[in-house]
């Protein structure tokens, strides 16, 4: 028979292991959501004993560490949802400084597809969720501490120990994820404190970051001038990068008799057309991936080498060159093949109209990855903008030379590109991406191939009859990857392609005629670029450097 103080430990037990549970859910729930199974709830998070066992150690000590292990659980639950909910959302992570101005975009499309009440209702939920979760792990750890009070001084001294212990193999675990220490991995794992960890070192870096871009905002000589790019006469200006386009196409010989022999017939076929070239190198600020760091330190004319300081322009108010184009009288649009998300960081990045691989209408097969081929993205293009009266400033990203750069596609003659639907016998051709990537000389084949596609039908596109040719700005985003490129470090060759006159604005830059740059040409920064062409296209102003700062 089971008299009332067996009942009574039983409730204790019981209680204890409840609150364990809890306190161990919390830190497991995971911040992406393909982590979100059932697994996740099999990992051994080292945080539970160096809270529970130090909760029993410290006893009627604890409600100042419990008060604050509370807080810092539900902050770092409450970043792990919103994770969670950038990750489904955009592809990544939350950044608590740069994401911020997305949180009333949130509310608002929230509020659009589940009415008024539903937003409501569903932020009342979340803050209940998180405000009943706070209130239980503190009545959780607190209960350990009662536990412990009760316990002999030896028995908690003992508890103390290992949570100690455990403590420092928190610190292993997460000095192995951070910096990369080659050291003993200790088991389990320190997920939530490594989470924490890295918000932490990444919020200061991006505060850094921020600073810095708040500075160039504040001393941007551009900001207060008018007359910007009024020595185009409202002329368009098409940026477009080619992808992967990278100094290895002039520099190894494995690309540059194939791309050189493109380039010549294409500076023939662009003087038959009335039209021009200048040529320069560019020094991107990454190689092999990421291009969009490429685009915004053009655009910014300040360097965003990594995502952190990505955001952190994002963020700030640094005015990019489609920004000051849109407030001088330009239309500013992108055309983005690639993106088939939501991508909120458009407008921050001053365009004014956005068509994605939704909007272009294509109704063909993709290449792989690659959604449409560029001569289809090119011809979208000049359908969706043949009836603007504002003058354009556009950016347009290519991605035919993406990797896997497979299947190849070929030209076909433009007035038969129709929805796109021609080219789905070439979509199904060719060698997969496994065997193609079976063989690295056979990918540096596939590469070359691709470039040289893409180069051609840039370059027949820059000489089709219009009425008033934009000033066309072709360059590469980036090198490929180094055992894909084998030469060129991080330079990328840049073209200015339109009429004689347009290019003379440009004399002082002193870059080569033609397609071809000077192997010896001095390479800019990819950030200088911005404040170069503001000073060559805008009337003369306050004195200012070549640089135009």
């Amino acid at each position: 028979m089971t008299g009332p103080g067996t009942a009574a430990t039983l409730r204790l037990w019981l209680a204890l292991f409840l609150s364990a549970v809890l306190v161990d859910l919390v830190l497991v729930l995971p911040n992406h959501p393909d982590a979100l199974h059932w697994p996740a709830l099999a990992m051994v998070p080292l945080e539970l004993p160096v809270l529970l066992l130090g909760m029993l150690a410290l006893g009627g000590h604890a409600r100042p560490l419990a008060i604050a292990a509370t807080a810092a659980l539900t902050l770092i639950t409450a970043l792990k949802l919103a994770d969670l909910s950038a990750y489904a959302a955009f592809g990544r992570g939350f950044d608590p400084l740069g994401d911020m101005h997305l949180v009333p975009a949130a509310a608002h499309l929230l509020r659009g597809s589940a009415g008024l009440a539903g937003a409501l209702a569903i932020g009342a939920a979340l803050a209940l969720l998180l405000g009943g979760a706070m209130i239980l792990l503190y009545r959780a750890l607190r209960l350990w501490a009662r536990s412990g009070s009760r316990l002999p001084g030896s028995l908690r001294l003992l508890a103390g120990g290992a949570a100690l212990v455990f403590a420092l193999l928190c610190a292993a675990e997460i000095r192995t994820a951070l910096n990369g220490w080659q050291g003993w991995r200790p088991p389990g794992s320190a997920f939530t404190a490594r989470l924490t960890a890295e918000h932490i070192r990444g919020f200061a870096r991006a505060r850094a970051a921020l600073a810095e871009f708040e500075r160039a905002a504040a001393e941007d000589p551009w900001a207060g001038r008018g007359n910007l790019l009024s020595k185009l006469a409202g002329r368009p200006v098409v940026i477009v990068y080619a992808e992967s386009y990278g100094r290895a196409a002039f520099d190894n010989p494995l690309y540059a008799p194939r791309h050189l022999a493109t380039l010549h017939a294409g500076e023939a076929a662009l003087a038959q057309a009335g039209l021009a070239a200048r040529s320069g190198w560019l020094a991107s600020p990454v190689q092999g991936g990421q291009s969009w760091l490429a685009h915004a330190t053009l655009a910014a004319g300040v360097q965003v080498s990594d995502q952190r300081r990505y955001r952190a322009f994002l963020a700030s108010a640094r005015q990019t060159l489609f920004t000051l184009a849109a407030r001088s009288g330009y239309r500013t649009m992108a055309v983005a093949p690639a993106i088939v998300m939501d991508w909120p960081e458009g407008p921050a990045m001053g365009f004014q109209e956005i068509r994605a691989a939704a909007d272009l209408g294509y109704r063909g097969l993709p290449f792989n990855w690659v959604t449409m081929p560029d001569q289809y993205t090119l011809a979208a293009f000049d359908r969706a903008t043949l009836d603007h009266e504002e003058p354009l400033m556009t950016e347009i990203a290519l991605i035919s030379s993406h990797a896997p750069w497979t299947p190849v596609p070929h030209m076909v003659p433009w007035e038969e590109i129709g929805d796109g639907s021609v080219f789905d016998a070439e979509a199904t051709l060719g060698p997969s991406p496994k065997q193609v990537w079976a063989d690295p000389d056979r990918i540096r084949d596939h590469y070359g191939r691709s470039l040289d596609y893409t180069l051609r039908t840039v370059l027949s596109w820059a000489t089709l009859p219009r009425g008033l040719p934009p000033l066309l700005i072709l360059l590469g985003d980036h090198q490929p990857a180094e055992f894909v490129a084998q030469a060129g470090r991080k330079d990328v060759p840049i073209h200015l392609i339109g009429p004689a006159d347009t290019l003379r604005l440009f004399d002082e830059w002193g870059w080569a005629e033609g397609l071809k740059p000077a192997a010896a040409q001095e390479v800019w920064p990819m950030a200088a670029f911005r404040d170069r062409f503001l000073r060559a296209t805008s009337e003369a102003g306050a004195e200012m450097r070549a640089d135009g700062s």
